[in-house]
């Protein structure tokens, strides 16, 4: 047999076989494809515009002037930064409100990742019965509402002595705050290797020089995006704070900005408003638009080990 024979009789067996020449769609594999990276995009972009629309119509509305606060075009005409000076008008004591946010949020924070740290080391590392109820009641207890706390706390407080004070605040917020971190972090941790804290106690180390120099410096992705999260949480805060501080001096931003008032009794100061949103919100957007890949690996690390 020759070789031009074996040529034809493989074309012959190739026209013969079924699919074959249907293995080769020109455009066809293609146009799907893109097809379905157009909807992707599309689907991705109405999701993008439906959760930036407030902001940026805040945005927008801040940098009107009083007169033109109900205009409804995208853009301010003319542009006018009146509102931000009203914001941060002596009057409004709002310099003061950021600073008592950033206290309230801060202390929350610290303390919340201090405890949530040994809490979560003890469930995820440590053997001892009833850890699984542990942290679901650990869990259960941020699944209250807060409205559902404020009249307890409001008398609680009261005997206390603590009405219109930081730890008024800071006490209630810890409650939220405490169970978030301890969930987060305990994820975290039991997807840390075991054998690097054996090793590192095969070497000398104690049990607390193995937490300090070798999980806790794996496990800071997990730390970092807990902070992040604990910070936005206490900073959005405002049902405790609201019934908990009636002082001006002590008022958390949250609730400085609805107490804004207008020239008159009857008129509601939108303008002003508007401009303290965007003054609350840009820090936390800019937070974490820095830190997001650290956010997405600390959310993510522990979902696989």
């Amino acid at each position: 047999m020759t070789i031009s024979d074996l040529r034809n009789a493989a074309t012959d067996s190739g026209a013969g076989t079924p699919g074959a020449t249907d293995a080769v769609v020109p455009g066809k594999p293609k146009a799907q494809r893109t097809w379905r990276s157009y909807s992707v995009y599309l689907g991705l972009a109405l999701i993008f515009a439906y959760c930036l629309a407030p902001f940026y119509w805040m945005l927008v509305s801040s940098l009107r002037r009083t007169a033109d606060i109900f205009d409804n075009t995208l853009l301010p005409a003319p542009f006018s930064l009146e509102n931000y000076v009203k914001v941060f008008d002596g009057s409004t004591m709002f310099g003061q409100a950021l600073l008592n946010s950033l206290i309230v949020a801060g202390t929350t924070t610290v303390f919340a990742l201090l405890l949530g740290v040994f809490a979560a080391y003890a469930i995820s590392r440590l053997n001892f019965r009833f850890k699984s109820l542990i942290l679901g009641v650990i869990i259960a207890t941020s699944m209250f509402p807060g409205i559902s706390v404020v009249v307890p706390l409001l008398r609680l407080f009261t005997d206390l002595g603590w009405i219109n004070t930081y730890q008024a605040m800071i006490v209630p917020s810890l409650s939220f705050a405490i169970p978030l971190a301890v969930w987060n972090l305990t994820t975290f941790m039991k997807a840390l290797p075991f054998d690097l804290e054996e090793a590192a106690m095969i070497d000398g180390c104690t049990k607390w020089q193995a937490f300090r120099r070798v999980l806790l410096p794996l496990a800071a992705p997990g730390v970092f995006t807990t902070a992040i999260l604990t910070f936005i949480h206490s900073w959005n805060e405002f049902i405790i704070a609201l019934s908990m501080i009636n002082d001006p001096k002590i008022q958390t931003a949250t609730v400085a900005i609805s107490k804004f008032t207008g020239a008159t009794e009857f008129q509601a100061p939108f303008g002003e408003q508007m401009a303290a949103g965007v003054i609350v919100t840009v820090p936390l957007v800019i937070m974490v638009l820095i830190f997001q890949r650290r956010i997405v690996e600390g959310l993510t690390a522990g979902a696989s080990k």
